[in-house]
């Protein structure tokens, strides 16, 4: 299995679309990650076929679980036959929520999301909410505390966080694009730029899901790291 830090979101809920490009990407890609999308359309089964049909790979199960504590360990306990890598919970939920999902699932890293990428500092003032950055560091503290062993973190905090955390504790950043490119991300870098921040995974989507040649994009990205 390649070595390599992209964790490439599976932007779709068509079964044959995800396993065109995982096939298309795995290269390159070390992690596929299925979110909402995918799930609230195929469930579990759907997650089974598509790891039927291209074999075995990495999962980053991406439901930010967000919910009170036994409802939560419920969840996680019903997932746990898929064998996530990484199974994601908002941070947010609380210490005791997190560590649900942690005893639910201790061959699982629980990852703890901080701030959404969609939201900078700007948009957390108009909910009355913290400073993203002052958000962020509080948050992971507590997630980590509670047995996360994953942060996710947008790219502008990722380099307080890799000095704040044990350097066991993996940090995965979304809102990485190419520099010519642009969306509706608040908070992103380049993935090089992620990267030497301190990031252990780059999550990226659209850069290649949306590209013209998947493969291509994935092995542009991939040579650019390396």
């Amino acid at each position: 299995m390649i070595n390599s830090p992209i964790i490439l979101a599976l932007d779709s809920t068509e079964l044959d679309r995800c396993e065109e490009l995982i096939q298309q990407t795995r290269d390159y890609v070390s992690i596929y990650k299925l979110g909402l999308e995918y799930f609230n359309q195929n469930g579990a089964k759907g997650v089974l076929q598509l790891q039927e049909r291209v074999g075995s790979f990495d999962l980053f199960l991406d439901l930010k679980l967000h919910d009170i504590p036994n409802t939560v360990a419920g969840a996680a306990r019903a997932i746990g036959f898929l064998k996530p890598r990484f199974l994601t919970v908002h941070a947010s939920g609380g210490d005791a929520m997190i560590k649900s999902a942690v005893t639910e699932l201790p061959k699982t890293v629980v990852t703890a999301v901080t701030v959404l990428t969609s939201l900078d500092s700007e948009a957390l003032a108009k909910m009355g909410l913290p400073d993203a950055v002052e958000m962020v560091l509080s948050l992971a503290d507590t997630a980590v505390a509670a047995g996360a062993k994953a942060v996710v973190t947008s790219p502008r905090e990722v380099s307080l966080l890799r000095n704040r955390l044990s350097p066991d504790i993996k940090l995965i950043t979304p809102g990485v694009r190419p520099a010519q490119l642009s969306d509706d991300q608040a908070r992103t870098a380049t993935p090089q730029e992620a990267l030497a921040a301190g990031a252990d995974y780059l999550v990226v989507g659209r850069p290649i899901t949306a590209a013209t040649d998947p493969r291509r994009a994935a092995a542009e990205i991939f040579a650019s790291l390396t």
